[in-house]
């Protein structure tokens, strides 16, 4: 079985030694290799060496306090949705405004490089590589970070940006399937709507999940609402952060 391709993306050469070296001793890790990059100005060395050697996971620094390492991560996520972030940060303090901008950066995984042990590194990259999103289980942890996620949602739907304006691989029956999703209906409930087999609409939500780089439907809707792919509208929020529909029973609670 191929092990793991993982990438170190930090500006400083001694961090990206140490951390070659910690991976290196851990014989649970199943390591095919690991890739050392300077990302460069505005990124462009690490871009270049993500398109030859295509890593499952890359470890972005974010370098703390610039944070300049968020627009790495988005540059990442939006040009290679395969490889996932992991993203490492010095930051001292725990921080919910640092772990929001991660989580808006597309980053999977955030750690605090100070705080972590060499166990939980190794832990985080093999749920990563995966196809986990660890990031999720820290929001879920932070009830006002939640709800913060859950306002950005409604700032969204406010601007009322349209799906035409936007550059995506999601297809228009696949963008219809989606719509279907957020108001609550389950796969059997599309299909008989769409007049099409569940086999079908299973077909169309796996390629969403895939295209979207998500691990689960509700995290397909938060991708979507946050980078605008649907438009809802607000007031369909109700207090405990489901969206109810206002043309059926249905309702769909999103969760980061």
């Amino acid at each position: 079985m191929r092990g793991i391709v993982v990438a170190i993306l930090d500006s400083n050469p001694f961090s990206r030694t140490g951390l070659r070296h910690t991976l290196s001793e851990q014989e649970r890790l199943r390591i095919f290799s690991i890739v050392e990059c300077d990302p460069g100005q505005g990124g462009a060395e690490a871009m270049a060496q993500i398109a030859e050697d295509m890593p499952d996971v890359v470890l972005v620094d974010i370098d703390y306090p610039s944070l300049s390492g968020l627009e790495l991560s988005k540059h990442v996520a939006r040009h290679f949705p395969r490889t996932k972030v992991l993203m490492l940060s010095a930051n001292p303090n725990d921080n919910d405004a640092e772990l929001f901008e991660v989580l808006k950066s597309g980053a999977a995984a955030y750690l605090r490089s100070r705080h972590c042990t060499a166990a939980e590194l190794v832990e985080t990259i093999e749920r990563t590589a995966n196809g986990e999103y660890p990031i999720n289980d820290l929001v879920n942890s932070r009830p006002k970070l939640a709800d913060r996620v859950l306002k950005q949602f409604q700032g969204m739907a406010m601007l009322g940006r349209l799906v035409e304006d936007m550059v995506s691989p999601i297809t228009a029956k696949e963008l219809q399937v989606l719509k279907l999703i957020v108001e609550g209906n389950s796969n059997k409930q599309i299909a008989k709507d769409l007049g099409i087999s569940d086999q079908t609409i299973k077909h169309h939500v796996s390629a969403i999940l895939r295209k979207l780089n998500a691990n689960c439907r509700a995290h397909a809707v938060f991708i979507a609402i946050r980078d605008g792919l649907i438009s809802i509208d607000p007031a369909g929020f109700t207090r405990n952060g489901c969206y109810e529909s206002h043309s059926s029973e249905h309702r769909a609670c999103i969760t980061v």
